[in-house]
């Protein structure tokens, strides 16, 4: 069960995951030994899933994101359509969904071809029967932070 210092360390470690302990230690009235035990903790529990670096696709060149949604005949395909999604680097996510379809993938590629070639490869898949894809025109909002509310709010 989390307590409200819990929400408040894992609020400020989405806002900067790179905080030193001293500072977030500080920040909610820990010593440090105390604050490294209950992130420790919640990293154990899998509260915290990691620590990473959001990078720019920009800057690589990767100037094309698109959903594509998959439409597969049925789910005896499933594991292997899995097996393939977790070996292909141009795909960022993957989503099963209710809808249309049974899955969406969050994908980025450098161009068009680069596009084209991915949905190819996508569609040869056994069980894939069609795909339907959206391109992003651009992003108004990306985060991976949650609205943590505290035990009053609930």
């Amino acid at each position: 069960m989390l307590d409200d210092l819990d929400l408040t360390i894992l609020k400020k470690l989405q806002e900067n995951g790179r905080m030193k302990r001293n500072e977030l230690a500080e920040i909610v009235g820990l010593s440090v030994p105390s604050l490294s035990d209950r992130m420790r903790k919640l990293e154990e529990h899998g509260v915290i899933k990691g620590y990473y670096a959001k990078l720019d696709r920009h800057v690589f060149h990767y100037d094309i994101m698109a959903f594509v949604n998959v439409i597969m005949e049925s789910s005896k395909s499933y594991e292997k359509f899995i097996e393939q999604v977790k070996k292909t680097p141009e795909i960022l996510e993957c989503h099963s969904i209710l809808g249309e379809g049974s899955h969406v993938l969050k994908v980025v590629v450098r161009e068009t071809k680069e596009l084209e070639q991915l949905l190819s490869k996508i569609q040869s898949w056994p069980g894939v029967t069609r795909t339907v894809t959206s391109f992003v025109l651009s992003t108004l909002k990306e985060t991976t932070s949650l609205y943590l509310h505290s035990k009053k709010e609930q």
